[in-house]
This record gives C-alpha cells, structure tokens and sequence, in this order.
C-alpha cells in the first residue's frame, strides 16, 4: 500500500474510507501520539474506550494476543481498535520464532476481521526482511519521522510550532517559531510542552517573541568542539562577546556563556586552540575504542595543565 503522512492520514480519515491495517512508522513519539488520538476519535465512541480500544507489545511478547483480540468482538462498539507496539522486538527473534511470527500476522493480514482496525507500531523496520515487505504490501503505512535530512527536519518542525500554537490560540513573532524549533533540535515531544509553557507565559497577548523563547527555552543547540575551535581560527570569537549570543552558539544557559567567556579573556589565543585541539584528540581515541579511558583522560589532563606550569615557571 501507499505511504502517506500524519495529516494526510487525517484527510483519509474525514473521507470515511475503510481501513483494516495501519503501520506507524517511525521514531517521532508525538506523530504516532497524534495518529492514534485521530484513530480512536474516528473509529471508537468515547463511551466505549474503556472495552473496545486496547494496547499489546511485541517487545513482551504479546503479538499473539493482539491478533486474538483483534479476531474477538469489542463489547458495546462496532468497531475497535488494537495497537501493537514495539513491532521492531519481532525482527530480534530467533529465525523460527521471527518466521511464526510474521505467517500469523500475515494470515490476519490476509484476511483482516471487518470489524477491527489493527494498527502496528515500530520505529524503524528493515524492508529487506520478510516483516517490513510484508507490512508495507498489506497495511497502510503512515510516516510518523521527519526525515534524516536537516533542512527538512527544522521545516516541519516550524511548520508544526505554527499548527500547534493556532490550535492554542497563540501566534509566533517573525522567527520566533523558528528559535523554537532549533533550540529543541526538531524534538516534536519537547517542541509541544514548550509551547504549552510558552502559550501559558504569553498569556492575554497571545504573541510568542523570540525574546519569550530565549528566556524561557533550554537550547539543545551544541556547537562541537571542531565547530568552536573554527570560529576561534577565524576571529569570530566577536560574534559572541556577550553572555546571550555566547549561550545561543554554545548551547548554555546566558550565565554559564558570560562565566565561560570571562574565564576564556583569561587564556592567550594559543594556548585555547592548543586545549581545544588536545580536547578533540582526546575525543578521537575515546570514540575510537582502542585507548584506555583512564589513560587518555589523565594524558589530556597533562597537555591541559602543562602550559599553566611552563606559564607559572616563567
């Protein structure tokens, strides 16, 4: 079947098509948060949520009991909803355990009780597996992710601040929505709380500033050690001389960025690039797995303080 995303699962829905499988696919906790809210309000009645809506994990174990409840009428509903969770736990499994596993939900799959809206979840599927081929075949997939792309990434999360404000009766400032969303690193989860938090703070003016977002947002944004130590060799330190612009570059709190920076005028250029450069070798050997932790941190410490004592000396 096809693959469509979130809203235009929403479209779908407000058609009225039948739907007898649905696979949400993807690492986005609020999209599929969101699917399944839409889900339920299309195809259950609110007084029977209790009976005719119910959740199972492959991850425990319970693929088998979805599938019969899915085969099993709802009480006091026409229709109901079974979700499975955790469906990636199914491709971890023993080949003979993984490959009973897949023929039942294949069997459901192939003849899907009327009666039942099944929805499978999972975060990422190989599709050179049996599993994923057979999902993407024989349900509807709905892309709950943004992407590995960046670009796009940041887009839809701006897009998303935008919808989610306009439902809270908010509006951003020109570049507010998209602060937000870079601050938050495109997370949706964290980007719906802080507007939550942001929409409380704006109150009867019902405008979000950039200035709001600056004082009351975390960021999440890092710049790396290679990054840092490019704006020290290209003179750019200017661009964060003061505590607000040194915490939106560094990813810190204002106070932490003036702290820094003061301690940092304390420091020749030299021997800052030299600590950033031992930093970064330091980070190599780490990650590359093949040093002993112990011993590259106390040589780092050795490069680190070498200078200081050499300094002191003279």
């Amino acid at each position: 079947m096809a693959r469509i995303s979130q809203e235009e699962l929403l479209g779908r829905l407000e058609k009225g098509k039948p739907i007898a499988a649905i696979l949400l696919l993807g690492e986005e906790t609020y999209l599929r948060d969101k699917c399944r809210e839409q889900l339920i309000e299309r195809f259950v009645p609110e007084a029977a949520r209790t009976w005719a809506v119910s959740r199972y994990s492959a991850d425990r174990g319970e693929m088998q009991a979805a599938l019969e409840q899915a085969q099993t009428m709802a009480m006091l509903s026409p229709q109901q909803m079974v979700f499975l969770e955790d469906a990636e736990a199914i491709e971890k499994l023993g080949e003979k355990n993984r490959d009973e596993a897949v023929t039942q939900l294949g069997a459901y799959l192939e003849d899907p009780a009327p009666f039942t809206v099944l929805v499978v979840e999972a975060t990422a599927l190989d599709q050179r597996m049996k599993l994923g081929k057979m999902l993407a075949e024989k349900t509807l997939v709905v892309e709950c992710g943004l992407g590995e792309n960046a670009g796009e990434r940041q887009a839809a999360a701006v897009a998303l601040a935008r919808a989610i404000g306009k439902e809270q009766g908010v509006e951003f400032e020109k570049g507010a929505a998209e602060d937000l969303a870079e601050f938050v690193a495109a997370d949706l989860m964290r980007l719906k709380t802080e507007i939550d938090k942001l929409a409380t703070f704006a109150a009867k003016k019902r405008i979000i500033a950039r200035a709001d977002v600056s004082a009351l947002v975390i960021s999440e944004k890092k710049t790396t050690v290679w990054e840092l130590a490019d704006l020290l060799a290209a003179s750019e330190v200017k661009g964060i001389a003061n505590g607000y612009q040194g915490a939106r570059a560094l990813g810190m709190r204002p106070e932490q960025a003036e702290l820094a920076l003061q301690n940092a005028r304390k420091i020749s250029r030299p021997r800052l690039l030299a600590g950033l450069h031992a930093l970064r070798n330091a980070d190599d050997r780490l990650k590359g797995g093949g040093a002993e932790p112990r011993t590259v941190m106390e040589f780092l410490v050795m490069q680190l303080t070498t200078g200081e004592a050499k300094a002191a000396r003279g």
